[in-house]
């Protein structure tokens, strides 16, 4: 046996010194720089006629799907693919499109020379959002692209042969809760636009209160309408009253029009909740209309602010009312599919929440814990920082950030050689051998995009084929921008 200062305890001292160090470095995140490359990731989802000037970074990418709409006689180019597919659904990309701009309105100063990119990431989408809303009088366009079709192929977007078939919501056909979150998204981007681009700010309002109108008066779910069109994929899974709730509460933002306030108490109540997420917009729509009566001083919104308080109650680990599972590594563990979307959405509330409660010098309780805003913001700053590389595998969720980050995700464009090297198309199984199977990194590297992460040991595989971990989603990183913005100013 060796004494107590032998070769084993010399080891310890520099194991000890070694894991300390390798902590610290990781706890002490680049947030700037995360933020930067979490808004360039929108450059790689980009549909549509991409810029030729220095406004395409990702230069791997290029023009796809320029007859998108001409099934229906209408154009419907642009917008984003919603993942690592080639298919553009409207209803995460409007919540995305929503994110974005709540971000960019909560931490426009902290956000400093990326608010502008933040806006052109905002308009690549409402720009698209406003020709599905307008096209055709009485209908709203929703998607565009067979998503059964699609996801039998492997294929770059820019070598698509599939069908692009436009799907639309109608009196008919309703669909309130796609409806109301394009409302919620437009409404939201006119107060981005508001002071730099008053004629597209109007217009975007414009725009919002005409879909909502039409969200409110023909009720119904667009997945009850469009079945297998939406289904599994984004299914409206917690119907639609929570958009419609969402959608109120940003026009009521926007527009400060008190009947907006009154269809909102139309609503009646709901139950507590403790997810946030492209389908479910309760908690948000709480934290939102908090601000009322936080920053507002407006106390008839005070049932609002105590519903966003037990929401954060049930979020908070430490809390008697907590109903959030963390991993051993202290990760947020909601569900196992894209664990990280709910992370990031949730996060962005924390931040958004402590904010609010700063500039009314607020507190609350969760039974005998008491809640500061350094509370919430100390969680947010533990969810980014385990996502940036301070987790058990020491990995970076966001790819491009640090150097050890996901090399094999699931996505199309990322994973199959580009135009520039490889001209000829591929097909539609074309990319299924050698580069779907293989266990080589992806050739195109997709700076920012943030996968769905690890399960609930805190283990990642890295393999392309395993979706549910590594896909990335601009619902993901759209709410995770707020949080950035918000931590790399302080």
């Amino acid at each position: 046996m060796d004494s107590p200062k032998g070769p084993s305890f010399h080891f310890f001292i520099l194991f000890a010194f070694l894991l300390y160090t390798n902590n610290a470095v990781q706890a002490n995140q680049n947030y700037k720089d995360a933020l930067a490359k979490s808004i360039l990731f929108f450059e790689g989802q980009r549909s549509g006629r991409l810029p030729v000037s220095q406004s395409q970074n990702l230069r791997w990418r290029s023009i796809s799907a320029l007859a998108d709409g001409s099934q229906a006689h209408v154009n419907l180019v642009g917008g984003y693919y919603d993942a690592g597919d080639n298919v553009k659904f409207n209803f995460p990309m409007a919540y995305t499109t929503t994110m974005l701009s709540w971000s960019a309105l909560e931490n426009s100063k902290p956000l400093g020379p990326q608010l502008a990119n933040v806006r052109v990431a905002i308009r690549w989408a409402t720009d698209y959002l406003i020709k599905c809303a307008t096209a055709t009088p009485g209908v709203l366009y929703v998607g565009v692209g067979d998503p059964n079709v699609d996801h039998k192929c492997w294929e770059r977007p820019e070598d698509m042969d599939t069908a692009r078939t436009v799907y639309s919501v109608s009196k008919t056909k309703p669909g309130s809760d796609v409806a109301a979150e394009t409302a919620a998204a437009l409404a939201a981007a006119s107060l981005v636009f508001r002071k730099v681009d008053r004629p597209y700010s109007k217009l975007l309002l414009r725009t919002a209160k005409s879909v909502f109108q039409f969200a409110a008066q023909y009720r119904g779910s667009y997945s009850d309408s469009l079945g297998s069109a939406v289904c599994p994929f984004y299914c409206s899974y917690s119907g639609y009253k929570d958009e419609l709730l969402w959608g109120a509460a940003w026009l009521l933002r926007a527009t400060k029009d008190v009947s907006y306030r009154n269809f909102i108490d139309s609503l009646g109540s709901y139950g507590s909740t403790d997810i946030f997420s492209w389908d479910d917009k309760l908690a948000g729509a709480r934290v939102l209309l908090s601000r009322l009566s936080l920053v507002g001083n407006d106390k008839s919104y005070e049932p609002y602010r105590q519903q966003a308080q037990d929401f954060m109650c049930r979020i908070l680990p430490n809390s008697p009312y907590s109903s959030t599972q963390y991993t051993k590594g202290g990760l947020m563990f909601k569900l196992p599919d894209n664990n990280l979307q709910y992370v990031t959405s949730i996060t962005n509330l924390l931040t958004t929440y402590a904010k609010y409660m700063k500039s009314a010098k607020s507190t609350f309780n969760c039974g005998n814990i008491l809640v500061t805003p350094n509370t919430l913001i100390n969680l947010a700053r533990k969810q980014v920082d385990y996502i940036l590389g301070d987790n058990p595998m020491k990995m970076s969720y966001m790819v491009g950030y640090g150097t050890n980050y996901p090399k094999r995700i699931h996505h199309r464009g990322s994973s199959l050689p580009s135009i520039t090297t490889h001209p000829k198309s591929f097909g539609c199984e074309g990319g299924f051998q050698p580069f779907y199977y293989t266990s080589n990194p992806n050739p195109n590297i997709l700076v920012g995009a943030i996968v769905g992460g690890p399960n609930n040991n805190d283990f990642f595989p890295d393999e392309r084929t395993d979706y549910s971990h590594s896909e990335p989603a601009t619902y993901i990183n759209a709410a995770i921008v707020g949080p950035l913005a918000f931590l790399s100013g302080r």
